[in-house]
């Protein structure tokens, strides 16, 4: 047991039985009344965010998560294998885990697998990915009803909003988080 004084980003707390992770937390102090800690929390198994506030002091459970660097290697039916970087063993990650970061994973990527007990929690994916467009339709010079932007395919087969003037073939850089353009890679 520790304190709701040690929670940060990141930590992952034991509470009712279930993992939550914490993806805010902020410590007030009021000018009247005792200090205490408001956090966001993420259910890591249902994805329910939900808001939280502890006590200054009082006693939380944290669980002991142990994150480490995984290469993707393939999908495997409704499974996703990796290999551990460090002793390159290779475990199945079920896609209900993979969630939405299987749109930004290309064979060889690295990311930062959560496990609980040998057990596979979350994903962690780089804030950005480079990605190569696959299919898009030309844009038209002038055509401005949709604010300048048209739907790619991806070569992971994810859609992106891109400008315009991107083409078939262009290497883009898009943000995993939001699935949103960041810009064009030159070669």
């Amino acid at each position: 047991m520790a304190s709701s004084n040690d929670i940060k980003n990141g930590s992952v707390l034991k509470l009712e039985g279930q993992l939550w992770n914490t993806l805010e937390f902020q410590h007030v102090k009021p000018g009247k009344g005792g200090a205490f800690v408001r956090t966001k929390l993420k259910n890591i198994t249902s994805g329910k965010v939900v808001d939280k506030t502890f006590n200054a002091g009082a006693k939380v459970e944290f669980a002991t998560v142990d994150r480490s660097n995984y290469q993707y290697l393939y999908a495997d039916g409704d499974d996703f294998v990796f290999m551990d970087l460090r002793d390159y063993d290779q475990i199945a990650v079920p896609s209900t885990v993979v969630g939405d970061a299987a749109n930004f994973m290309l064979e060889s990527h690295e990311v930062v697998i959560a496990m609980y007990e040998g057990t596979p929690l979350y994903l962690e994916m780089p804030p950005s990915v480079v990605l190569e467009i696959t299919y898009t339709e030309p844009g038209l010079q002038g055509d401005r009803s949709n604010a300048g932007t048209k739907s790619a395919t991806v070569e992971t087969g994810a859609e992106v909003q891109v400008p315009l003037f991107v083409d078939q073939g262009t290497k883009i850089k898009v943000d995993t988080r939001t699935a949103e353009y960041l810009g064009r890679i030159s070669e």
